[in-house]
């Protein structure tokens, strides 16, 4: 079915949502963890609920519940999954909350997603899409990149640089609250939406190896279906229309020996194992996508 312009079919779901809308519309190292806003999760999980067919649905919930039960147990959880549009997040977490799994419901309700500012500064619209959802806020490598190269003088960028190291060491801290409150972090190791035409948006991201060392275990989730298109870098360019969705968990990977046995495999003159540690998870999360296109 033919997608439309988003702002065109929704307009007066965003109008709603501005109503509502409570986030900071700039980040600084007080503020990197935002709680959900409820208000506005209930026209996202309406807008997702509008656009998901019948006929979507989660793959592996044998691995979602055994994910979900060891976290019960004390062990700290995180999810490595792809993104293709904002309303991955969303679409996780009304699948979640809609299977009629008790475990699968609690689960979702402890996700904590990771998020870069410009969700949060770059348009109120975005804004209150992001802040549907819990989250801590970091500063991303890239953005930094390109701010430092934007800088007008060497003292402009080393003010951003450091900017950016408070952000993120706030943004540790509030993970490691999270860790301790049971809650589950989720991150997009890709760092941005997938860009047909674009294979550098779908390279995984070296500082997830980070992540790897800081959690006791992972699943990674695939995802085959869209109910946004991306248009153009401009989120709210993005087309909306109904899609069958499949969400899909690996089995739960214990994240230590899963590193160290990569590592090990590597030839000892192997140039940055970190990056190629996280291009292992990007192929297998590739190989997952792939083995569910075939049925669905």
């Amino acid at each position: 079915m033919e997608k439309i312009p988003l702002t065109q079919k929704y307009s007066e779901y965003f109008q709603q949502m501005g109503s509502l809308s409570k986030a900071a519309s700039k980040i600084d190292e007080t503020n990197v963890y935002q709680q959900g806003n409820p208000d506005t999760r209930r026209i996202m999980d309406a807008l997702v609920g509008e656009n998901i067919l019948p006929e979507s649905r989660l793959e592996g919930v044998e691995h979602f519940e055994s994910f979900y039960d060891q976290v019960c147990a004390g062990k700290h959880g995180l999810i490595l999954m792809e993104h293709y549009a904002n309303t991955d997040l969303p679409g996780l977490c009304y699948m979640l909350e809609h299977s009629g799994n008790e475990k699968l419901v609690n689960l979702s309700k402890r996700i904590v997603a990771i998020a870069g500012m410009k969700l949060n500064e770059d348009n109120p619209v975005v804004r209150s899409f992001a802040e549907s959802f819990t989250r801590v806020v970091i500063y991303p490598t890239r953005s930094l990149n390109k701010n430092e190269e934007k800088a007008r003088s060497t003292e402009e960028a080393k003010a951003e640089e450091m900017k950016a190291r408070k952000i993120n060491l706030a943004a540790m801290h509030a993970m490691d609250d999270c860790k301790r409150r049971g809650e589950v972090i989720l991150v997009f190791p890709s760092g941005t939406r997938y860009r047909p035409g674009h294979p550098e948006t779908k390279k995984g991201l070296r500082e997830i190896d980070s992540y790897l060392r800081l959690f006791d275990i992972v699943i990674l989730v695939s995802i085959n279906g869209s109910i946004l298109e991306i248009q153009d870098e401009d989120m709210l360019h993005d087309t909306v229309g109904p899609d069958k969705m499949i969400f899909a968990s690996s089995p739960v990977i214990e994240c230590k020996p899963f590193r160290k046995d990569f590592m090990a495999a590597l030839p000892a003159d192997t140039e940055d194992p970190k990056q190629k540690m996280i291009d292992h998870v990007m192929d297998l999360l590739d190989k997952q996508h792939d083995e569910i296109e075939k049925i669905r």
